[in-house]
């Protein structure tokens, strides 16, 4: 029985379910309906962690005295480990007890920076095409969203020029991911250098959010790389893709004091910290994980797996950037389509696999669609002889 008086908060009505979790009830009712559709559009990692990194959280769960609250801010390994994870791959030197915020995962991040730093009403800057949690985590707080355009004739990076060409009176954050999600654009520290200048000049916040930085990529940037981008800039790293455990939800921030205690002082009212022996195994993969681990794990099983995915796109007349990076492919679709996703409903209908639309991650996505290469390789060569026999 309906509730007849009671409405949701406005802000209920500003957004949408989830785009993947709407589809994917529907896909559900499709397998329960024997059709054994493959899954090639989400980013959730299909391989498991380090071996030694889940015996180590076993064992630490195994201990009587692992059970209890946390503190929020971390425990003292893991905000060790997160800065020697920055200084090993970055080159970047951070003080552990305060310029570091463990997280659990990024899209908590995103709701604590905003409630630290925008007030309802107050504008942020997303990129378009870019990640939907920017956009509606922002609309649910009262946020002024305004779109920021990424091309791909300028390699999916910011266009300057068109940004100090907008207004940005009440502006403070500017949202940014490098390597770029959903595009494949690649981290260029000549973007790099130009956003802590576009912050500092505009006394704008720019986050970025980096957890892409070590799939099909052969050099791991951070924008903490450059001078000065410390004072006005956060980021993201997580450990969901580069260490494979996304379920384990191990994100961390990374900026200055000062924007760690605004952070702290928001989570703190929100959450407790992480279970410790999730802590102490992440803590023990960031300082133990070899580097030919993270070779195999990211860069040659995702370059297999992409090969076949290039198929796919070749299949379905779509063209891409081979200097894309990450673990999916963005292609253009062909001109005979109307939008991407009369072509991704094509696709799943006719051939049984789920990919996803570029649509869902802003107007400029309209034209293109995303294969996720976080997938056996057998399925996803599963999924290309499919696509091939349906001709599509």
């Amino acid at each position: 029985m309906e509730p007849s008086n009671i409405v949701p908060a406005e802000r209920v009505r500003q957004v949408q379910e989830y785009y993947f979790s709407r589809k994917l009830k529907e896909v559900a009712k499709m397998n329960a309906e024997g059709k054994d559709v493959i899954s090639l559009a989400i980013g959730s990692p299909d391989m498991p962690p380090s071996t030694h990194t889940v015996d180590k959280l076993c064992q630490i769960a195994r201990n009587p005295e692992s059970h209890g609250y946390q503190p929020t801010m971390g425990t003292k390994e893991l905000r060790t480990a997160m800065a020697f994870f920055y200084k090993k791959w970055y080159g970047v030197e951070l003080d552990s007890e305060k310029e570091i915020q463990p997280l659990i995962g990024s899209k908590e991040g995103i709701l604590h920076v905003t409630l630290a730093f925008v007030n309802p009403g107050e504008k942020v800057l997303v990129p378009n095409p870019g990640y939907p949690t920017y956009t509606s985590l922002s609309m649910i707080l009262g946020a002024e969203v305004v779109n920021y355009n990424l091309r791909e004739d300028n390699g999916w990076q910011p266009d300057f020029d068109e940004l100090e060409r907008m207004n940005l009176d009440n502006v403070r954050l500017m949202w940014t991911n490098y390597p770029n999600m959903p595009t494949g654009g690649n981290a260029q520290m000549a973007t790099y250098k130009k956003l802590v200048e576009f912050a500092q000049r505009h006394n704008i916040v720019v986050v970025n959010d980096n957890p892409y930085s070590f799939i099909l990529n052969d050099t791991p940037m951070s924008l903490m790389q450059v001078d000065g981008a410390k004072d006005c800039c956060i980021e993201f790293n997580s450990m969901s893709k580069s260490h494979n455990m996304p379920g384990w939800r191990v994100g961390m921030c990374v900026s200055n004091p000062t924007f760690i205690s605004w952070i702290l002082k928001i989570k703190s009212n929100i959450d407790s910290g992480t279970f410790r022996a999730v802590q102490l195994a992440a803590a023990h993969a960031l300082m133990n994980n070899s580097e030919e681990w993270h070779r195999v794990s990211n860069v040659e099983t995702y370059r297999r797996r992409r090969d076949i995915a290039e198929k796919i796109m070749d299949a379905l007349d779509c063209s891409y950037d081979k200097a894309q990076v990450g673990m999916f492919l963005w292609g253009k679709i062909p001109e005979r389509y109307s939008n991407c996703e009369e072509l991704t409903e094509k696709v799943l209908h006719q051939a049984r696999v789920f990919i996803t639309p570029g649509m869902i991650f802003g107007s400029n996505g309209d034209r293109y669609i995303r294969i996720s290469l976080c997938a056996k390789d057998e399925k996803i060569a599963a999924a290309l002889e499919r696509i091939k026999a349906a001709g599509i």
